[in-house]
């Protein structure tokens, strides 16, 4: 599928009208059948084919040097890295960032890393381990013969020494086993449910395995399929102030900044965080890993009220003010019908000032011809539609971009029995020069 070029004279219609039927480049769905994209299912990322697309289309015209300041689990920086280009990734979720910073090791020495990793586990394998001790959270998902393999592996992980990338290497692959492993709900999406069964669990060291061979097996195939690739770069950095990228450097942006829709990223990886003791419960969120990220959710402004009035004068909102506060003042009255009182009018106001600083980041990055594309979908927060397009598409031209128009995919929300309104929503991309 050939995607228009950013700005064609021939595309008249409006940005509500432009549809393409059935897309789901905004989708995780098929990369989990492509070669390092699926050593771990990350359901916030989107289609790597399309960002594949876009980069060869873009690489045409001399764009060469590809940011994404939400780099995820490292989509658009794989797919940069084979396509030989300069490619530079900001991820504000120190999780994510260790996930993506190991797939982006595939360029290792796959014989190395096989003996390295196989030895390892049996290391592991030899540990005679009789008690252990975790989080509540830990030990409502793993019964104790399971956990106590895991232990195993967390132990040997922690006692040998270790050449860095098969430290990285196999710091991932006991990451990404851990819900595999557990016999309770531990779906990749933010919800852990200890009261619901699984009914396909696997061994920890079986699926150490497994996972080794199968990394093995798309090192060996990429290496040879992509000779000239051209290895990323990836900071554990917050995308509203950018330090690591030089002044001008990027002229292609490919990114999906996190949605307005309460989706709480720093909650998403608390399984993986509690095994690893890096916090103990849900309560450490906020001083542990919240700090750096955008503001998408309730529980991240909380405590926002003391500075609701700054943040709402703040003069990077100025060109979507009047907009904003109508929403704003209608959340904050609406919350009141409501048993959870969420306060989503502080979290918009929080979210649109982050990418109104993001927007003015990138612009400092970024050279005078780079095009943008942002995978974007709108909120309605008790029923009041949020037109997050239009929004951020303001936000860009007031920090120093040109132009911008929407492009709609897929339509939203529509397949949820529970749902809590009927706002139609929709996803797309938002194209910006």
């Amino acid at each position: 599928m050939m995607l228009p070029s950013l700005f064609d004279p021939e595309i008249s219609l409006l940005p509500s009208e432009k549809k393409i039927t059935k897309d789901t480049s905004s989708t995780f769905a098929s990369n989990m059948s492509l070669p390092v994209h699926k050593w771990y299912r990350y359901t916030a990322g989107f289609s790597a084919s399309w960002v594949s697309e876009v980069i060869n289309q873009q690489k045409q015209k001399r764009k060469l040097h590809v940011i994404d300041p939400f780099a995820g689990s490292g989509t658009v920086l794989i797919q940069s890295e084979v396509a030989g280009l300069e490619s530079i990734g900001i991820e504000a979720q120190p999780y994510i960032y260790r996930i993506a910073k190991a797939k982006l090791k595939w360029m290792y020495c796959p014989e190395s890393f096989k003996k390295a990793t196989l030895h390892f586990l049996e290391i592991a394998r030899k540990k005679n381990i009789m008690k252990v001790e975790y989080p509540k959270l830990i030990e409502s998902c793993f019964p104790k013969e399971i956990l106590i393999k895991l232990d195993a592996l967390k132990q040997t992980w922690l006692e040998i020494e270790q050449e860095i990338e098969i430290k990285d290497f196999t710091w991932f692959i006991i990451t990404s086993i851990l819900r595999i492993s557990s016999p309770v709900g531990t779906a990749q999406w933010q919800y852990i449910q200890p009261n619901k069964a699984k009914s396909k669990v696997v061994h920890p060291f079986v699926a150490f395995e497994k996972k080794v061979y199968e990394m093995y097996s798309d090192m060996v195939n990429m290496q040879n399929n992509f000779k000239n690739s051209m290895p990323a770069r990836i900071y554990n950095e917050d995308a509203r102030n950018i330090q690591s990228i030089p002044d001008g450097w990027g002229n292609l942006i490919i990114t999906s900044p996190p949605y307005a829709n309460n989706y709480d990223y720093a909650d998403a990886t608390r399984l993986e965080m509690c095994f690893w003791g890096d916090i103990t419960g849900w309560t450490d969120l906020q001083d542990n890993v919240r700090g750096n990220l955008i503001r998408a959710c309730t529980q991240h402004v909380s405590n926002l009220k003391p500075e609701i009035d700054n943040l709402l004068s703040n003069s990077r909102l100025k060109p979507i003010f009047s907009e904003l506060m109508e929403v704003y003042n209608n959340l904050s009255d609406e919350r009141q019908f409501h048993g959870g009182k969420k306060n989503y009018h502080f979290m918009i106001a929080a979210y649109f000032k982050d990418l109104a600083d993001v927007f003015y980041s990138l612009r400092r990055v970024t050279s005078e011809n780079c095009e943008m594309c942002f995978v974007i979908g709108d909120s309605a927060p008790y029923g009041i539609y949020v037109p997050v397009e239009k929004w951020l598409g303001e936000l860009a031209i007031a920090a120093g971009f040109n132009s911008y128009f929407f492009e709609k995919t897929r339509d939203r929300n529509v397949k949820w029995k529970n749902r809590k309104h009927t706002v139609p929503l929709k996803e797309g991309r938002l194209w910006i020069k």
